[in-house]
């Protein structure tokens, strides 16, 4: 049954493997949205962009509140409509 299966299923083959593909890249991305060292990086840039001018003080919070969400967040994202503001 095995060898009769594993013919009829051999034309998945390549969606098996773009589905492979696709979660190989989506765990790459996760850790390289929570490595810390790129987490830094982002918080020092923005550091930089507010001390330049580019960005306000309120505009400087909300992104660096936006960087440590992701961090805190298993999954990452952002807030739900109303989330951390009402706090």
């Amino acid at each position: 049954m095995g060898l009769i299966s594993s013919i009829l299923l051999l034309p998945l083959a390549p969606v098996r493997g773009v589905l492979w593909l696709g979660e190989v890249i989506q765990d790459q991305v996760e850790q390289t949205l929570h490595d810390p060292a790129t987490i830094r990086r982002e918080l020092e840039e923005i550091d930089e962009a507010a001390a330049a001018g580019r960005l306000s003080e309120d505009e400087k919070e909300k992104a660096q509140q936006a960087v440590l969400d992701r961090m805190i967040r298993p999954g990452g994202g952002t807030a739900p409509a109303g989330g951390s503001e009402n706090l």
